[in-house]
């Protein structure tokens, strides 16, 4: 009865692997009880690049993107990679609306000495300066995910490593696989909650909803620095003001002086605040996703 037991466990747990979407296969069992290190380079831009082999062919340079959920190349990449066939396209939202986008399923994506198989990348226009592409944190596949930025490595464990312990807790919210956490904006002296997209493909500081702005009245409080124009994914143009934020609050931590974006005159456009990679680089961050918990430690960066 216990051989059976096993057996029975085993094709269970096979089915609910194997029927739940493309991307959902089993990591390397070989590395799957012991954390996995892999180191990234922090550019000027603030996005996280690593190594990435696809298809034991072509070494690609993918930017960790916290708020995506698929592995994307850029069309640029696509037309120098040999391995990837494209035979299905469908729509993808961004921020500027809806595009076509071609995918290809069945790939091979190995990160240092993870490798996932059964893998769809999909085909976008553009990601970030001098990256290939983006990859979401579900490439790990469930793991505990550790971003050390003073040692510039990406730590995939099985448990919560100890230094937890040591780090503040956030409560985080999981919206299909967007994760927003409760910060607070500071504008002249009266302080305004609002959920945050902890999105480090977006290399600012802040960029806050247009409902979030209107009514904390960002526009004509905070000193605007440049006008400028956005651009998702897939080309689409979104008008954007930069300003200065005073003050701003992630747990017990504050910081000073962040750079904060807001669309002003589109009301609706920008359905959600994000919190970019300028603010994220200023915590050692733990990604405890199936548990719903953030633990951040400020790095107190000069």
């Amino acid at each position: 009865m216990h051989l059976l037991s096993q057996l029975v466990a085993i094709v269970v747990f096979a089915h609910l692997f194997f029927t739940g979407g493309a991307n959902q296969t089993l990591p390397n069992t070989q590395t799957r009880n012991r954390p996995i290190s892999i180191p990234f380079t922090l550019t000027d831009q603030n996005n996280l690049v690593v190594s990435v082999v696809l298809n034991d062919t072509e070494t690609l340079n993918l930017m960790l993107h916290t708020a995506a959920s698929d592995v994307t190349l850029t069309e640029d990449a696509v037309r120098k990679t040999k391995s990837i066939k494209f035979t299905e396209t469908s729509k993808m939202k961004s921020w500027g609306g809806e595009s076509d986008s071609r995918f290809s399923k069945g790939n091979q994506v190995r990160i240092g000495q993870l490798q996932r198989n059964n893998i769809t990348v999909w085909e976008n226009k553009n990601s970030g300066k001098d990256t290939d592409g983006k990859f979401g944190l579900d490439l790990f596949h469930n793991r505990i995910v550790e971003i050390d930025f003073d040692q510039r490595r990406i730590v995939l464990h099985e448990k919560l490593p100890r230094k937890a312990g040591k780090y503040e807790r956030l409560k985080i919210e999981n919206q299909n696989g967007q994760l927003l956490a409760l910060g607070s904006c500071l504008i002249e002296g009266k302080s305004y909650s609002n959920k945050f997209l902890l999105h480090s493909g977006y290399s600012g500081g802040i960029l806050l909803d247009d409902a979030f702005a209107a009514n904390a009245g960002v526009d004509g409080k905070i000193p605007i620095i440049e006008e400028s124009s956005l651009k998702d994914s897939f080309g689409n143009t979104i008008k954007v003001k930069k300003g200065i934020l005073p003050e701003f609050a992630l747990g017990k931590a504050r910081i000073s002086n962040v750079p904060t974006g807001f669309f002003a005159g589109a009301i609706g456009a920008q359905k959600m605040s994000v919190l970019g990679g300028e603010v994220l680089k200023q915590f050692n961050l733990i990604f405890d996703i199936a548990n719903s918990d953030l633990y951040m430690a400020p790095r107190h960066i000069k």
